[in-house]
């Protein structure tokens, strides 16, 4: 009989810009000894320049988006360990790419050029074996935001962040994919309460439990 454990590779958290997710793999990563993927930000060439002037940079950053997620799953894919992802591939596509589409930031041209290249890509590659959606209402993501104080961040506006929390919104409630869990954000306090930790703990064990042992 084969080792589920093996076959369990991906865990990946999705949510909105300042919902938490970076601190919840991290935190995660080192319950459960999964080996943690974040999102690029720091050496991110063009997320700056992005904040200053979107519509010239979209299609740039949402490339670069693109291909390092895509090199991540690839990379857990061919690996023999767990893997706890910040963000998706997905929500590049079905989110943020149409997002500024809509807002006039991207034109049709390098969108259905942007799409076209991710529905390459995504049939190449599989869903997580778990998805942790961690909603947040726009005051939260402020907060957030606000206290982790990244100054390419300082612009970004309310309706930009309400636009994004409606298309998650849509998207977690057509996910299909796989197994999907979702946490509220305004409700638990996952890095300075260890209670609230511990619960988000047993209900990955539970959604996990009878795939492999954690």
């Amino acid at each position: 009989m084969e080792d589920h454990k093996s076959q369990i590779k991906h865990i990946a958290i999705a949510g909105n810009i300042g919902a938490g997710k970076t601190t919840l793999c991290e935190k995660l990563g080192k319950h459960f000894s999964w080996e943690t993927h974040f999102e690029s930000t720091e050496n991110n060439p063009y997320l700056a320049d992005f904040y200053n002037d979107m519509q010239r940079w979209s299609f740039n950053l949402q490339i670069y988006f693109l291909n390092n997620r895509y090199q991540q799953i690839l990379n857990i894919l061919q690996g023999n360990v767990t893997v706890v992802q910040d963000r998706t591939i997905y929500e590049d596509a079905f989110i943020f790419a149409p997002n500024l589409h809509d807002m006039g930031l991207m034109s049709s041209r390098d969108f259905e050029n942007y799409f076209s290249l991710f529905k390459t890509m995504s049939s190449q590659i599989q869903a997580p074996d778990l998805l942790i959606y961690l909603r947040s209402s726009i005051p939260t993501l402020v907060a957030h935001i606000q206290s982790r104080g990244r100054d390419y961040e300082g612009s970004m506006s309310l309706d930009y962040l309400k636009r994004l929390n409606q298309r998650y919104e849509k998207w977690i409630s057509e996910y299909k994919e796989g197994k999907l869990l979702i946490i509220n954000s305004d409700e638990v306090d996952f890095q300075n309460n260890p209670e609230d930790l511990g619960q988000i703990i047993n209900s990955v064990q539970g959604e996990l439990h009878g795939l492999f042992e954690i």
